[in-house]
């Protein structure tokens, strides 16, 4: 069978593709390697539930708080006003994902991505066979790569597409305590520790998933032992004695890429165009995104038959975001290199206004301008922290 658009991947952003141009008419393919579980908080908007059709039954919990801790200790709960933060199991929403772009009449094919051969007048992906091991060769018209980070697609397609930075990150599901057991636990609330001991560039987290937990950190340093940094934050979190279900880790990219197509027949998408949120790592929603506008730029390209149309998914991306990835970038810079910027930063927390525009932009995924005075007051206050002109203050 030839297809118009082969995608590689099936996480969040190639099963949102691969969706997408299925219910457009057009022939797609689905490659997944199935079985892998991507390390993941596992956060989602309402924005995200709204805007792309997440029913009730993929949300395992409901976070109505966010606590902030930092490297002495200090806590900081914001309350996460007029909504909540769904939270998901990669496990079972990616293969819902990707069940939904098959009903919707996408081929799934289940292997691992080789390679890329073209002739004179057609391209074909070179894949291998699960279940045979046997070599696969399926004709299409376009590729998207949407194979996470390190993609190998963006390795072999597009110029730079290797030299993307990235962190590791690594979690470990685990069950969820009892409140017998006295542990300061709330299925409600998102822990984030800004701790040196736990990440010394980056966050570690305890977030809720049900019945279990996710409890993890993520680090761009070399040589950090991230399981042992992961068992200190379960002893720091009083959860040393419940049941691990699962290990996990993965490359997070840092920033978007430059270019995401060759400039022929290949786009790319989510991890793999590198697009996670600095500061707070968040990929879900933008993983979402980035396989809409591919889908979006390759329907261009096979109306048009214009290969320069594949550009448009990073312009219709980057249109809407990149302003706010450019101010989380600036924030995760001034804030995450140590552990005294860590401490004024969780301080800052307490200010009603930060709390407030960061949850707003947070759930809507756009910047607040509604209220300048508040962003100004914000700017001041940054700055003096910044500065050192001011001590943190705890309440």
């Amino acid at each position: 069978m030839a297809y118009d658009v082969f995608v590689v991947g099936g996480g969040p952003s190639g099963a949102t593709a691969a969706d997408e141009l299925a219910r457009a008419g057009k022939r797609v393919a689905l490659l997944d390697r199935d079985g892998r579980i991507k390390p993941c908080g596992g956060a989602i908007p309402p924005r995200l539930i709204a805007d792309f059709d997440i029913p009730d039954s993929q949300i395992v919990a409901r976070i109505r708080t966010a606590r902030m801790v930092s490297p002495s200790g200090r806590k900081v709960d914001i309350p996460i006003e007029g909504g909540f933060v769904g939270m998901v199991d990669r496990e079972h929403f990616d293969e819902w994902l990707r069940r939904r772009a098959v009903k919707s009449g996408a081929q799934r094919l289940t292997g691992t991505f080789l390679r890329i051969e073209r002739d004179s007048f057609h391209t074909f992906v070179i894949w291998r066979d699960k279940l045979t091991g046997e070599e696969q060769r399926s004709e299409t018209k376009l590729v998207i790569g949407a194979d996470g980070a390190r993609s190998v697609v963006a390795k072999a397609e597009v110029p730079d597409g290797d030299k993307t930075p990235y962190v590791i990150a690594y979690h470990e599901i685990i069950k969820a305590p009892l409140e017998a057991t006295g542990v300061d636990y709330d299925p409600t609330r998102c822990d984030v520790i800004y701790d040196g001991r736990i990440s010394p560039d980056f966050y570690g987290w305890v977030f809720p998933h049900g019945p279990n937990c996710s409890v993890g950190m993520g680090t761009g340093v070399d040589g950090v032992d991230l399981k042992a940094c992961t068992a200190a934050l379960r002893v720091q979190s009083g959860l040393t004695d419940c049941e691990t279900i699962r290990k996990e880790g993965a490359p997070i990219p840092l920033r978007p890429m430059d270019r995401w197509d060759n400039g022929r027949d290949v786009v790319l998408a989510g991890d793999a165009a590198g697009v996670v949120a600095p500061s707070s790592g968040e990929g879900i929603y933008y993983a979402f995104v980035g396989g809409q506008v591919a889908a979006k730029a390759c329907l261009a390209v096979l109306k048009s038959g214009r290969a320069t149309d594949l550009q448009l998914a990073r312009k219709l991306f980057m249109k809407d975001h990149k302003t706010v990835f450019k101010v989380l970038r600036s924030m995760q810079d001034a804030y995450y290199r140590d552990d005294e910027r860590r401490e004024r930063f969780v301080s800052l927390c307490h200010d009603t206004d930060v709390q407030k525009l960061t949850f707003e932009a947070y759930m809507n995924k756009k910047l607040v301008s509604a209220r300048p005075m508040a962003h100004l007051k914000i700017g001041v206050k940054n700055l003096a922290h910044l500065m050192r002109l001011v001590s943190p203050v705890w309440t």
